[in-house]
């Protein structure tokens, strides 16, 4: 079996798989195609990858010679035309929201594989990259809004008099948050994290972080440990909390994401406009609508003094180790896939193959990707 592996698009500096990777995976026993170029922006020539073993070559040829296709970012729905007609694709499809692109897919009759919708159970952690990918968010957005401040994150005692700490909101718990609490405290920041789990709060405290509590959140087992939709009751005692928080705070870090919905809107213009000036917001739920109502995807505005920076690409800003992590998830992943000769076998009664599974030849396998698109 042809595994193929594309250069990612020009926004995008991760690989999926470092040459490392490339090893582990050929004793899968399988070949491994690599577009020549697709390492460079990851630090990796392609002369490391042919010495791991793997065959480079051009795009065109990847696509048509690969029976499996992994990417970071899906390719390009008019190069579907490309490919096998059995071939297997393997991406982050974010299908909850890419409905035409799911709807491509099933009209070429191809088997897919969605990297942000395996099932968070035990089993699957070793193969999640929106975990992974949000460790590398959460600290890189805390080392951003170090650098962005007019101020020191810890205390200082000198003899020019104390400097005391910077105050950290952090909106959201899940791994980016709980990770930007982590890197905060080692900076020396005094932390304030908000979630609306309160079964978040003993993990956040362990951090060295203060939760800041509203009672009279929902929750949902069913959800998977993701946040789910708040009554308006709840979302306006929230409303309340966070702008007290917020305007004695020097920087936001806000993390609070909905899969497959927009971004909940926790920080109102009239906030902003009270927060200090040279505060800083930091927005990586950019890419989903925001956390911020005054945030813009991949840019920073200012507003009375506060930066307001949306930015969802932080993993691509720090190619190399993110490259690694998100190749070792999809490693693991496939030795569910793939048996001792190199062969695609997949077993649809394994509860993690059949999760992120979106389509498999003229159907649509997940059943929350199915309620969004058939109706």
């Amino acid at each position: 079996m042809n595994i193929g592996i594309i250069k990612e698009p020009i926004h995008e500096n991760r690989v999926v798989l470092l040459p490392e990777a490339v090893k582990e995976l050929k004793k899968l026993g399988v070949s491994v195609l690599i577009e020549s170029g697709a390492g460079e922006r990851s630090f990796s020539s392609n002369q490391q990858y042919l010495e791991e073993g793997a065959e480079i070559s051009d795009r065109k040829s990847v696509l048509s010679k690969s029976d499996l296709i992994i990417s970071i970012n899906p390719i390009e729905i008019q190069e579907l035309a490309d490919v096998k007609a059995d071939v297997v694709l393997i991406s982050a499809f974010n299908p909850l929201a890419n409905h035409d692109y799911v709807n491509a897919i099933l009209q070429k009759q191809l088997t897919s594989f969605s990297l942000d919708m395996i099932p968070r159970v035990t089993r699957g952690q070793a193969m999640d990259i929106l975990s992974s990918m949000a460790t590398v968010a959460g600290y890189r957005a805390v080392l951003d809004a170090a650098m962005r401040l007019p101020k020191f994150f810890p205390m200082f005692m000198t003899a020019a008099g104390t400097i005391t700490p910077a105050k950290i909101l952090i909106l959201g718990a899940g791994v980016a948050g709980l990770q930007a609490v982590a890197t905060s405290r080692k900076l020396g920041a005094q932390v304030f994290v908000f979630d609306v789990r309160p079964e978040v709060k003993e993990q956040v405290m362990s951090l060295g972080g203060k939760f800041v509590e509203v009672e009279g959140a929902l929750s949902d087992v069913a959800a998977g440990g993701y946040a789910v939709e708040q009554t308006e009751d709840f979302k306006l005692r929230q409303q309340e909390a966070i702008h007290n928080q917020a305007i004695k705070s020097d920087v936001l870090i806000c993390t609070a994401q909905i899969p497959g919905k927009k971004a909940p809107l926790l920080i109102k213009k009239e906030t902003v406009e009270a927060m200090k000036p040279g505060s800083v917001i930091i927005d990586i739920a950019a890419s989903t609508g925001g956390n911020c109502e005054l945030t813009i995807d991949k840019e920073t505005v200012m507003v009375n003094g506060v930066q307001i920076v949306g930015q969802s690409l932080y993993p691509s800003t720090m190619p190399m180790d993110a490259s690694k992590m998100f190749g070792k998830n999809v490693i693991n992943l496939l030795k569910l896939m793939v048996d001792k000769t190199g062969t695609l076998q997949l077993n649809f009664d394994d509860e993690i193959v059949a999760g992120c599974c979106i389509t498999h030849k003229n159907e649509i396998i997940n059943q929350r990707v199915k309620s969004l698109i058939i109706k």
